[in-house]
């Protein structure tokens, strides 16, 4: 037989062991995931105005194919929508999904000089925001031309 005073019984409920989260992990995973979701959304903005960019070159294009057929139609280039396609009284005009305005100007040509006529289009709204292409151009020759925000030309990025 065993001393109960040498050998005290031992206690038979065991204390339970807590599992689960600290707050501090349950903070620290909440800042990374804040992080990573602000990063994903610059980015996937980023890429919306990326894409919105052919809406202005399609426009822009598609005008300078107008004022071409104008030409060659009745010999001189227009400013005034209707004549060209368009419905709407004045050029600028919003374009698209409403993410850019386009602008034609034309210059009327000198006697014995060519016509010539400039096609703009430019960001508005949420858009505006593109400051690495903030416009695209196109001249009667072909000429295509982007700038950013700050006037630099940029057409190798923008016109790709």
């Amino acid at each position: 037989m065993t001393n109960v005073a040498t050998n005290p019984p031992r206690p038979t409920a065991r204390r339970a062991r807590v599992t689960g989260f600290t707050l501090i992990e349950m903070l620290s995973v909440i800042l990374i995931g804040s992080i990573l979701l602000v990063i994903a959304a610059a980015s996937y903005s980023s890429q919306v105005r990326k894409s919105r960019r052919t809406d202005a070159k399609t426009a822009v294009l598609d005008l300078a194919g107008r004022e071409e057929r104008n030409l060659s139609t009745v010999n001189a280039y227009s400013a005034v929508p209707t004549e060209l396609g368009y419905a709407g009284a004045a050029f600028p005009l919003v374009v698209g999904d409403g993410y850019y305005q386009i602008n034609v100007v034309v210059v009327a040509p000198a006697p014995g000089a060519p016509a010539q006529y400039t096609i703009t289009a430019t960001p508005i709204g949420d858009q505006a925001n593109d400051t690495g292409c903030a416009s695209f151009t196109v001249d009667q020759q072909g000429n295509r031309l982007a700038t950013d925000s700050t006037g630099a030309d940029s057409s190798v990025t923008c016109w790709r």
